[in-house]
């Protein structure tokens, strides 16, 4: 049985991509959001914009979105 990866890839605000900080990568899609709800606040004040969650297989992932800047203005 195969594992699936979970990770993140961190986006600016114009949606390109952000090489660092690296994600860790997770065995679930649950460690992987409850993980970004732990560092989101450190993440947009790195200046990340948003980050979209991957699945190490390839699949589409629905609503992996976060905006990071919409959620650090509530």
């Amino acid at each position: 049985m195969t594992v699936v990866a979970w990770t993140w890839t961190w986006l600016d605000a114009r949606g390109v991509v952000v090489e660092h900080p690296l994600s860790p990568a997770f065995t679930s899609r649950f460690d992987a959001e409850t993980w970004l709800g732990q560092v989101w606040r450190e993440r947009a004040a790195e200046g990340i914009g948003a980050a979209r969650l991957e699945r190490g297989d390839g699949a589409r992932v629905p609503a992996a979105l976060v905006d990071l800047t919409v959620a650090s203005r509530g």
